[in-house]
């Protein structure tokens, strides 16, 4: 059975076509690429699975239950965490705080309860706290777990917003451009991060990136995007010689 189906997805912006007929198959425990040129419709795709937007019209499913038209807290419920191609971190709280964050969703006890220090709402911060730390130490961070996350160097900013999606205990994990502002030796830091916490949480991932040395050494399999329309499918050293995959990243020339 498919982690992640979707099935003849589209979605218009008034008069805009931006994602026509789109059809993917995710596997549980897969690591699936999305490329494309810009305005290709990728991080449409990602704005759909998570709820940001509505398709115009198609199905997406997580585990075979249907997804549109929920709302992203409750997609995120049922195991979609993502991170977003600009870093949107919390700057001034702690590394630590913005990881406690994303464990919020998974907390049981009320509101209220916290407010008269009640024993299962200490009990139960104090267990957060533990899970966020250990988090924190999966990713390389556990050091810095007392320092405001915008003073993080640009690369562990890139691995605490990771964790932070982490928290949330995701079994699919969406990554805009993971490698976006990165070096190539960080670059292949990120790329043996991801194969680890890949086999250390059980995750299915789908990832956007520009960089093709990542996807093409990183991924099973490729789905390329040209203006909204599905050009490849593949194996990445089946669709980096696909002539219509040259051709939306190099020209007909």
């Amino acid at each position: 059975m498919a982690q992640l189906q979707l099935s003849q997805v589209g979605m218009r912006f008034g008069g805009l076509l931006a994602l026509e007929d789109l059809n993917l198959t995710v596997p549980p425990g897969g690591l699936y690429g999305l490329i494309g040129p810009n305005g290709a419709g990728k991080t449409t795709v990602f704005n759909l699975i998570s709820g940001f937007l509505r398709p115009t019209c198609g199905s997406i499913r997580l585990d075979g239950t249907e997804l549109v038209g929920l709302p992203p807290h409750r997609i995120t419920g049922l195991g979609v965490a993502r991170t977003f191609q600009n870093i949107r971190l919390f700057g001034e709280l702690t590394v630590l705080d913005n990881v406690l964050v994303g464990r919020h969703l998974r907390g049981r006890a009320f509101w209220w309860e916290a407010v008269l220090g009640l024993p299962r709402s200490r009990r139960e911060a104090r267990e957060q706290e533990g899970r966020a730390r250990e988090l924190l130490a999966a990713v390389g961070l556990a050091e810095a777990a007392g320092e405001p996350a915008g003073k993080l160097p640009y690369g562990h900013q890139r691995r605490l917003e990771i964790a932070r999606a982490l928290a949330t205990e995701p079994r699919l994990l969406l990554l805009d451009e993971p490698a976006a502002g990165l070096n190539p030796q960080e670059t292949r830091e990120l790329m043996a991060f991801l194969e680890d916490i890949r086999r250390h949480f059980g995750l299915t991932m789908l990832i956007i990136e520009h960089n093709l040395t990542l996807v093409m050494g990183l991924c099973d399999h490729l789905t390329v995007l040209d203006h909204g329309l599905t050009i490849a499918q593949g194996p990445p050293a089946v669709v980096q010689r696909d002539p219509a995959v040259i051709r939306a990243y190099l020209g007909k020339r």
